[in-house]
């Protein structure tokens, strides 16, 4: 049995740091560091919830490369099922170079790769089945499964009784809520960014978001806030939850760790606003360290990281 089967993209990030400028072609441009470390919307947040304490499933596509055998290794690595993982020869594994400037703040340069050919058919439906919560994590990243296919994913998963919970991704197509209408019926937790929230909506005000996204059938809505914390609606009321401040290294896979936090809550029992306190305690973790899930800690050391901080604060 699982805790959370996570459904969505896997990729090998490449990330440079400090990049503060780019070199003119031909020319050459000193940095830091260069690494290899695991992402993608699914991997990140599943390595983080197996570290949290939670029993994880990762279903998504690889290719058959090195970059694939990395995720592979790393998500064994952290105790995290892989047999949803479908191996596709004819296709390489999604990477990213990742531009991190000094401030923290990155840019991307992206390869869609296996994650643009994962579909309906590649889903473990066997997982799903022994899970509690299903996660679809990497929304508007995936081709063959946005829409329709995601739709059909999550109804089925419904239909089993399960918990459902979706985080989108930027769409730099701008078909927005074209791709994700459909399945907005069968989202219990949905979980954008305001930026994306922004683009889906139509709406700047967090509270007619919120509304837009419960009137087409979400259940309940957090909107990450990046540095700013979340926005919650509990009981018809919008909540501000605050972040805990600390110094950002490392943007990377912020967000994803937010959604851990807050899946992990959830499966803990506590409610929507604790969930979103206990969020942006994992998602100031994960922005301390270099990497998407490098700085992530036991759910025991957040919650002793959320009292002092708050013992400090006051």
């Amino acid at each position: 049995m699982f805790d959370v089967a996570c459904i969505g993209i896997l990729v090998a990030d490449l990330i440079a740091k400090p990049v503060d400028k780019i070199p003119e072609a031909g020319l050459l441009e000193r940095i830091d560091s260069i690494g290899l470390y695991s992402g993608g919307c699914a991997m990140s947040a599943g390595i983080d919830m197996s570290k949290l304490g939670l029993k994880t499933a990762v279903l998504g596509k690889i290719g058959n490369d090195s970059f694939g055998e990395f995720l592979k290794c790393e998500l064994e690595k952290y105790h995290v099922n892989c047999d949803g993982l479908a191996i596709d020869p004819s296709v390489q594994t999604s990477a990213s170079v990742v531009l991190s400037a000094g401030g923290g703040e990155r840019s991307f340069l992206h390869c869609i790769g296996a994650n643009g050919t994962y579909g309906y058919t590649d889903v473990n439906f066997d997982i799903i089945k022994k899970s509690q919560i299903v996660f679809v994590a990497g929304t508007m990243l995936m081709d063959a499964f946005d829409g329709e296919a995601s739709a059909a994913v999550l109804r089925r998963a419904k239909e089993m009784g399960k918990v459902t919970v979706l985080d989108t991704a930027w769409d730099s197509k701008g078909r927005w809520m074209d791709v994700l209408r459909p399945c907005m019926a069968y989202i219990d937790y949905f979980l954008p960014s305001m930026e994306e929230a922004v683009m889906l909506s139509g709406k700047r005000d967090p509270r007619e978001i919120c509304d837009v996204f419960l009137d087409i059938g979400v259940q309940n809505v957090v909107l990450k806030n990046g540095e700013d914390g979340c926005f919650v609606l509990q009981e018809g009321e919008l909540i501000t939850i605050p972040p805990y401040k600390c110094d950002a290294v490392d943007t990377t896979g912020a967000g994803d760790s937010f959604c851990a936090g807050f899946i992990t809550g959830l499966i803990k029992g506590l409610d929507i606003v604790e969930c979103g306190k206990f969020a942006n305690a994992v998602g100031a973790h994960c922005v301390m360290e270099k990497g998407a899930t490098t700085g992530m800690k036991s759910y025991e050391d957040i919650y002793r990281f959320m009292e002092k901080y708050e013992r400090t604060v006051r």
